[in-house]
């Protein structure tokens, strides 16, 4: 039974990429609640160095570098969901590519708790013998995302339930607290219900977000480059410590994610031609069938011929923190008022495990919210 319009909440999320996106689904079919997302943004504007989100590889592995148990938490959470999202005949089903996974691991990396995967098993050191520096391994099943199919799949999913987007330019919070989601279509505040809480998913721009200005934000800058190789069905990985190591990503239509890096404070916006020269070099290393077959049948391939199947080259600025993901309750007087108090919700900080983190995140935020919201009528 849906509730009478005056005891739906009025809830505001900042920012549309990966977080934001699934964030504010998830509060909108908890059921109760009006959801408006503001973005500057959107997943189905052409790709920029704004837009952290389009750029992800993504698979859904272990943070093993974290080592952060709330983390693995948020990451088993969101498996079991994509897990769902991405079988056979469902509405999701085309963002997703299920396929095996390879984990070799350096410098000690070799514990990860990955026993919620699907034919999860450890590897005799025979299997990763031909790997440099590598001391144990693992092998899973696992979900591999399209993300630029896969974003605009989520902002259709929230359109389509009732939810709005406005495009937005925020320089405070608050801006929102006091004008509501009008003062950003029409330039003046109106009669809409007034904001019952906000939802910040600036990622990084939480660093510069009046009334937020978190200085533990910081870019974690990551190259990739993408190959149209369609004989390719699994993944691989080298798991170097908190470095981002070298991984291959199949995707669902036959391209392939090769990466990457990970550059803590680097801000520069484009790929660098030697970056893209060293990841080729170190993902045909790491996974010589990249090559194309016919190439491989007649010598020995060179990261010079996979250049002929590069599809684009590109780069992110994860949105990392110091101290790890920022998932908690602020308490901000309403302009005009000292006594009346709305809840800031921040869920951001979350830098190269946005989408493996994403509805676990989500989740957390559903219980901060109703707990606010319970607490702001003194119950």
């Amino acid at each position: 039974m849906s509730q009478p319009y005056d005891q739906i909440k009025n809830i505001v999320v900042i920012g549309a990429g990966v977080i934001g996106l699934t964030t504010a689904i998830k509060i909108q079919e908890k059921g109760g609640y009006s959801v408006t997302i503001l973005a500057e943004t959107l997943p189905t504007d052409p790709k920029t160095i704004k837009y952290t989100s389009h750029w992800a590889g993504a698979h859904h592995v272990s943070s093993t570098a974290t080592g952060d148990p709330r983390q693995q938490k948020l990451e088993k959470e969101t498996f079991d969901i994509m897990w769902e999202m991405s079988a056979p005949g469902s509405e999701a089903e085309h963002c997703f590519l299920r396929a095996p996974q390879t984990e070799y691991y350096v410098s000690g990396q070799g514990n990860p708790d990955l026993s919620f995967s699907p034919e999860f098993r450890r590897l005799d050191p025979s299997a990763f013998a031909h790997v440099p520096d590598a001391i144990s391994a693992v092998s899973f099943s696992t979900v591999n995302i399209n993300t630029p199919v896969y974003l605009p799949y989520l902002l259709a999913r929230f359109l389509g339930r009732g939810g709005r987007v406005v495009r937005a330019s925020i320089q405070h919070i608050s801006q929102v607290l006091e004008g509501g989601v009008e003062i950003f279509v029409t330039g003046a505040r109106s009669g809409e219900r007034p904001i019952d809480a906000v939802i910040v998913c600036a990622g990084l721009g939480a660093r510069i977000l009046g009334g937020v200005e978190d200085q533990a934000v910081y870019p974690a800058r990551g190259q990739t480059v993408l190959l149209n190789a369609p004989w390719i069905e699994g993944g691989r990985s080298l798991v170097i410590g908190s470095a981002s190591g070298t991984y291959i990503i199949p995707r669902r239509g036959g391209t392939v994610i090769v990466g990457g890096t990970r550059e803590a404070d680097d801000w520069y916006p484009a790929p660098r031609v030697e970056t893209t020269v060293d990841i080729l070099e170190r993902g045909l290393a790491l996974y010589p069938e990249l090559a194309p077959p016919a190439v491989r049948s007649k010598r020995k391939p060179t990261a010079e011929d996979l250049r002929q199947l590069v599809v684009e080259e590109g780069c992110g600025h994860r949105p990392a923190r110091k101290g790890g993901i920022r998932l908690e309750t602020e308490w901000v007087s309403a302009p005009g008022s000292q006594e009346y108090k709305i809840p800031v919700i921040h869920n951001y900080g979350h830098g190269g495990y946005g989408f493996q983190t994403s509805w676990g995140s989500a989740a957390v935020v559903i219980e901060l919210l109703e707990a606010a919201l319970v607490e702001q009528l003194g119950v």
